[in-house]
């Protein structure tokens, strides 16, 4: 199980069934998946896409969710199929067959020699040792021995070069700063350039005919061939380009123009990537929309932070496509935190219970005269405290002490 965790990887390329046949709501309105959207789909833009066509819709990606341990994150191999390794070895296995051909043609069969006759194709005396290539040529003049002033050019036999080059007045240093100019200078090049073409042909063909010592003609004879067809290669594919798109003298600047130009001492320094220093740096435009309010809100989505959730810093909303409320919202948020953490009742257990004032007993109400009623009073009927000074201020009927009422008299 430890081996299939730290083994698992993305199936590339893996489609979840068959397509839909018809587009689909929410659906990329490229090719057609639900997995993706059109500025996310990785498919080749079409001029019409499977929105409007309905034609040639994509099945959707199996989107998986890869959760690797410490170790298979860092393991280079994770993912790899070695299958892939197939093709090298089938394209190594074609060269050799290409190789073995070409031999059977020339009539070269498989010998006992065979091994010298690719250590012979193999030049193996490119790698010479230090000492070989300092040789000097035998028809080369010592440099120590061109200059014999002792204020000239040091000469430092260890290395056999000559140091601080044009240290001094004369210029006789000068002549060997580059190493090897002698042999650089008249037909020297072209010499190499031959020995470099009898090399190439033999390394791609295998033909030894056009070796330099041993047949100089041939190989000069096809050097110059090839370059010829290479210059009318050349020549005929510029003739194409200019009938194609034209000279380049519709194009020339007039001498009005040339001479409106003016040529600047302004200096100009350029970093590793191509752009000037000191430059300001310009902000990349990304492709998704940006500072985009809706509903109402001042800031964007993701401005505010709380409780694991994302929202609107200006009223404090977690809900995406609210709208916005700006201070009450806030307020609101507030008080609903303190409800949920439970902070109102601690605040009211810290606050001490205020004492009671005791209030002198309120006079009761004057009553208006009659003549002096608001229509509303008129209108709205009895009060209840109406009725209650109506109850204790009756005489009951049946009442044997309501006689005795504004009398002096005792029974």
């Amino acid at each position: 199980k430890k081996k299939d965790e730290q083994s698992q990887w993305y199936d590339r390329g893996r489609k979840a069934g068959p397509a839909a046949t018809k587009y689909r709501k929410g659906a990329c309105e490229n090719c057609g998946a639900m997995t993706h959207k059109a500025k996310d789909c990785l498919s080749r833009p079409r001029a019409k896409g499977a929105k409007w066509t309905g034609k040639d819709i994509q099945a959707d990606e199996v989107v998986q969710d890869v959760k690797l341990g410490w170790d298979a994150k860092r393991d280079r191999w994770n993912g790899y199929d070695p299958k892939e390794y197939r093709n090298v070895v089938e394209e190594f296995n074609q060269m050799e067959q290409l190789r073995k051909a070409a031999l059977a043609k020339d009539g070269a069969e498989d010998e006992p020699d065979e091994g010298d006759k690719y250590a012979e194709e193999n030049d193996m005396s490119k790698h010479q040792s230090t000492a070989t290539r300092q040789l000097r040529l035998r028809e080369d003049t010592a440099k120590y021995l061109v200059n014999l002033d002792l204020e000239s050019a040091k000469y430092d036999p260890k290395t056999r070069s000559l140091v601080d080059a044009g240290a001094t007045a004369d210029k006789a240093a000068d002549l060997f700063a580059e190493e090897g100019f002698m042999r650089a200078s008249g037909d020297a090049s072209e010499f190499e350039k031959a020995q470099r073409y009898a090399w190439e042909a033999q390394e791609k063909s295998g033909d030894t005919t056009k070796h330099l010592q041993a047949n100089p003609t041939a190989g000069e004879f096809y050097r110059k061939k090839e370059k010829e067809e290479a210059e009318k290669k050349r020549a005929e594919q510029e003739r194409k380009l200019k009938e194609m798109y034209g000279d380049n003298s519709q194009y020339t600047m007039p001498e009005e123009m040339k001479n409106l130009i003016t040529e600047s001492e302004k200096y100009v320094e350029y970093d590793e990537s191509g752009l000037v220093k000191g430059a300001p740096k310009v902000i990349a435009k990304s492709k998704y929309p940006e500072d985009v309010y809706i509903h109402n809100h001042t800031s964007v989505w993701g401005s505010w932070w709380s409780n694991f959730k994302w929202g609107y810093e200006c009223c404090h909303s977690v809900v995406k496509n609210s709208y916005c409320t700006g201070e009450e919202g806030k307020l609101a948020w507030e008080a609903s935190e303190r409800q949920r953490t439970g902070a109102i009742l601690a605040q009211q257990e810290k606050t001490p219970d205020a004492p009671v004032v005791d209030k002198p007993d309120e006079e009761p109400p004057v009553k208006k005269p009659a003549s002096k009623r608001t229509a509303e009073e008129m209108m709205g009927g009895v009060t209840e405290e109406e009725m209650e000074e109506y109850r204790r201020k009756r005489t009951a009927a049946n009442d044997p002490m309501a006689k005795f009422l504004g009398k002096d008299e005792l029974v």
